[in-house]
């Protein structure tokens, strides 16, 4: 018996998170497969309709009370007991809460090619005060070269990103392309720590190859002084990534409490 497309494949299909050839041979296998494109028209047809019951507005203020209540509980838990009582035991596991939220099981995350890390002599440092920013560097032969917001970039250019914590505690790093895909720079995984080093610029501990998505390459900071629910950010980022104009653009949907920026790379042929 030919095997079917896995359920995790066919929604990479859906929102086209997969490498141009990758995505060509699994669509022309799927044709193939018995009912393999009216399995892909009701996952199309799914995704529209979680989007209007659950469209980023929404979402963001779910999140943003969700946070809320974890951050109080984490400041109860952290008062000291007083003499002849027993604090109460506060906890709740928000990050199970949030992918209960989120209606989707599958994997938030396009995993890039694992690269050596890339030795960078930063150009910039700065002191503990400041804004929180991205600085991405692009390597070749030469010395590394600094590059501009919306500076031109082709697929094979290798990056190295490195951030300024600003003087917050924590932050996430994702990025979105023109075809929809999200990948996570850092941490490298779902349960990975937030925590920022402070003073100067921090070289993340993987460089990153752009692929031939089209039209963009934009990288996200959020940073709080709290630690971040690495999920939460995906799922933001992840509903942006849907739609391609949008995500070139607008802020990705968390709470107002969230610090963000950005830096979009344009991408030439």
């Amino acid at each position: 018996m030919a095997l079917c497309t896995p359920d995790w494949l066919l929604e990479r299909i859906a929102l086209g998170e997969l490498p141009s050839e990758s995505l060509a041979a699994a669509r022309a296998k799927l044709e193939q497969e018995p009912h393999g494109a009216a399995r892909l028209a009701r996952l199309e047809s799914d995704s529209r309709e979680t989007l209007v019951r659950h469209p980023p507005e929404s979402v963001s203020r779910e999140v943003a009370r969700r946070l809320r209540t974890a951050q109080l509980q984490a400041n109860a838990a952290r008062q000291p007991e007083r003499q002849g009582w027993h604090g109460w035991s506060l906890s709740m596991p928000v990050a199970a809460s949030l992918v209960l939220l989120f209606l989707s099981a599958q994997q938030d995350v396009v995993e890039s090619p694992s690269l050596l890390p890339v030795r960078v002599e930063l150009l910039e440092t700065v002191g503990i005060k400041g804004d929180a920013r991205l600085l991405v560097y692009r390597q070749d032969a030469g010395a590394p070269e600094l590059l501009s917001d919306h500076t031109p970039a082709r697929t094979g250019d290798l990056l190295q990103l490195s951030y300024i914590s600003g003087g917050h505690r924590h932050g996430v790093v994702v990025s979105v392309d023109g075809r929809g895909a999200v990948t996570l720079h850092h941490p490298t995984t779902l349960v990975g720590p937030t925590k920022l080093q402070s003073g100067d610029a921090v070289s993340l501990t993987h460089s990153y190859e752009l692929d031939d998505a089209p039209g963009f390459e934009r990288f996200f900071l959020v940073t709080s002084d709290s630690p971040l629910d690495v999920g939460s950010v995906l799922e933001a980022a992840r509903l942006l990534a849907r739609h391609p104009t949008e995500a070139s653009i607008r802020p990705l949907p968390l709470p107002g409490t969230l610090a963000q920026t950005s830096f979009t790379l344009e991408k030439v042929p």
